[in-house]
Parts: structure tokens; C-alpha cells; sequence
């Protein structure tokens, strides 16, 4: 999805274990490069084993996706060829019981990918309100019964603090969770509290952004998204990119003289099959004019400033008035 190329630089802003990298790497030989980031020191480290043969064709940093901008910036690196954002979990994750990840197996309630922040799940639990609890569920959980579920947690925390993946798990089962078909009904609460405990949706958008307009010309930017609400966000922000024009639609001609950025390589997510895991990818890729050879060509201090102020624009234009709504 990101056609990678020979000399070019790449970026998975979501490292993980490290087999999108080198798929991405061996895609770029014998001389493309590739920075991986991620906020999980424990399997940056299984990726940094894996990726050794690859010598200095890869550079690897301790650090959420959200930083990538400042990590450019720190290494000299005005422009890239594509970026990668894998928004699950790893399986490495989800096995171990220790990370509270899942409420397949007992475990502390931690659910933090980076385990140097301070908060985890558990802090949540039993320190938000009930009324905090029930809106953070409903939020990141899409959960129909969020309030009953808030309800049952505060009940159950007045007694004893709630600690282990196993015991929330049985909470939310007798409070009457979700039930479709083949999902237990803790797992929407769960998803909840990865989200908050990780901030996983905040400045999603705006890293998109940032990103598309370090890419050269052909590049592009992917990314996978596993539940429904990062999907929204990905979507939104590319169809925005995407549209030129985002003058009010009563102005009989264009004014705002916004130029094309990219184009939606995926109109439609791609979806695996019914088979495998839920899963949705977009991407989209940089517009611009190749050079007399042929070859792609960065990006102009020009352009990139026209491609900053449009975005601007489009963040200020009320959403009545933008063209072509997501």
C-alpha cells in the first residue's frame, strides 16, 4: 500500500514487532531507510533483534506516533515517502497477562502501552466518577449499557478496589454488557480504557496532517485501524485533505485557491477477509509533478506552505460550509 521504492524513506510511526518494517524495508532495497517508532519499550526491543540485518538502513526511537514530527525535525528530515500507523495491539501485548490487555487470563488491570506513564486502568477504576466512568465507556466503548456498567463498578469498588483484568471481566458480565454474537461482554470496556489509559485518539488528526505534508510527491501514508472510532478519525482527516475546494457553497466561484494535496488511494476501506480479524485500511497519497527524468521531485518551500495554509483553512471553515462533508 505504500509502493515503496529503492532510496526511499519511510517511517512506521507504530513499530510493534517490527514485520511491517521489514516488509517495508525489504520492499525499499537495497538502499531505502526507514525510522520505527513506538511508545512499547519491551517489544521495541523484539523488533530491534528482528530488524538487525538491516544494519543502518533503520533507525529506531522509544516514542509514541504523535512525535514523529519532533523526531524529523531532531534527525534533519525535511520530507519522507511514506508513513505506516498499525493503531491494534500487538500480539505480544495481548499474550502477556501481566500487561492487563486482555480478559482472557489473570492479570493487573495496567493496559498501558508505555510503562513509564503513571496511570493505568486500574487508576481509572477507582478514581473517576460514576458519571466519569459511564461517559469514558460510552466514548471510547460504544457501549449501549455504559451507565449500568459505571454503575456496577462504583458498587463493586466501595466493597473492594478492583485490580485484575479478571475481575472487571465479571463485573461487566453481571452488570449485562454487550452481547452480540461471539464478543464478550466486557470487551467494549476494555477497549475503553486502552483508549483513555493510552490517549490513542488524541492529535491523530493532526500527526495525518503533519505528515502529508512532509511527503514528496507520490508518497503516501497508510493506516490500519481495528474499532470504529479511529477509523472515523482517519477518515475524516483524509477526505478533508482530499478535498480541494473549501470555500461556502454560495460563492459562485473559488476563492480560497487551496491546492490539491492528495488523493484517496482507498475511496472505500479495505477489509480483510470475513475470516480474519476486523480490520480497516485507508491510505492516501501526495499529489505533485515528477522532474524532466521522470523522477519524483520534493516539494517546494511553496508548496509545503500552501499545503500548511490549507489545511488551516479547512480546520477554521464550519463544517456547513466545507465541500464534499466526510
Amino acid at each position: 500500500m505504500l509502493a515503496c521504492r529503492p532510496g526511499g524513506f519511510y517511517v512506521d510511526g507504530t513499530l510493534g514487532a517490527g514485520g511491517h518494517a521489514e516488509a517495508i524495508l525489504r520492499a525499499a532495497a537495497p538502499d531505502g531507510r526507514l525510522l520505527g517508532c513506538d511508545r512499547d519499550a519491551e517489544t521495541l526491543e523484539v523488533a530491534r533483534r528482528r530488524l538487525l540485518p538491516f544494519g543502518d538502513r533503520v533507525v529506531l526511537r522509544h516514542a509514541e506516533f504523535r512525535r514523529l514530527p519532533e523526531i524529523l525535525d531532531a534527525m534533519g528530515v525535511e520530507t519522507i515517502d511514506g508513513l505506516l500507523l498499525d493503531l491494534g495491539l500487538s500480539s505480544l501485548q495481548l499474550d502477556d497477562p501481566e500487561r492487563g490487555f486482555s480478559f482472557q487470563k489473570e492479570g493487573p488491570l495496567d493496559m498501558r502501552m508505555d510503562r513509564s506513564r503513571e496511570t493505568t486502568a486500574a487508576d481509572l477504576l477507582n478514581r473517576l466518577t460514576l458519571r466519569e466512568l459511564a461517559s469514558l465507556i460510552a466514548r471510547f466503548g460504544e457501549e449501549p449499557a455504559a451507565r449500568r456498567i459505571a454503575t456496577a463498578i462504583v458498587e463493586q469498588r466501595e466493597r473492594r478496589r478492583i485490580e485484575t483484568t479478571t475481575q472487571l471481566a465479571q463485573i461487566v458480565a453481571s452488570a449485562g454488557g454487550a452481547r452480540a454474537a461471539r464478543v464478550h461482554p466486557a470487551t467494549r470496556v476494555f477497549q475503553a480504557l486502552r483508549i483513555a489509559v493510552n490517549q490513542e485518539i488524541d492529535g491523530l488528526d493532526h500527526l495525518l496532517e503533519q505528515a502529508v505534508i512532509r511527503l514528496r510527491p507520490g508518497g503516501r501514508v497508510a493506516v490500519l485501524a481495528f474499532h470504529s472510532l479511529e477509523d472515523r478519525v482517519v477518515k475524516r482527516t483524509f477526505r478533508g485533505l482530499a478535498r480541494r475546494c473549501i470555500c461556502p457553497r454560495d460563492l459562485p466561484v473559488c476563492a480560497c485557491g487551496r491546492p490539491d494535496l492528495v488523493r484517496l488511494v482507498t475511496p472505500r476501506p479495505v477489509r480483510p477477509k470475513a475470516s480474519e480479524i476486523a480490520a480497516r485500511l485507508r491510505a492516501v497519497e501526495r499529489l505533485g509533478e515528477a522532474g524532466p527524468s521522470g523522477a519524483i521531485e520534493r516539494p517546494d518551500a511553496a508548496g509545503a506552505a500552501a499545503g500548511r495554509s490549507g489545511i488551516r483553512d479547512l480546520r477554521k471553515a464550519p463544517r456547513s460550509s466545507r465541500r464534499g462533508g466526510a
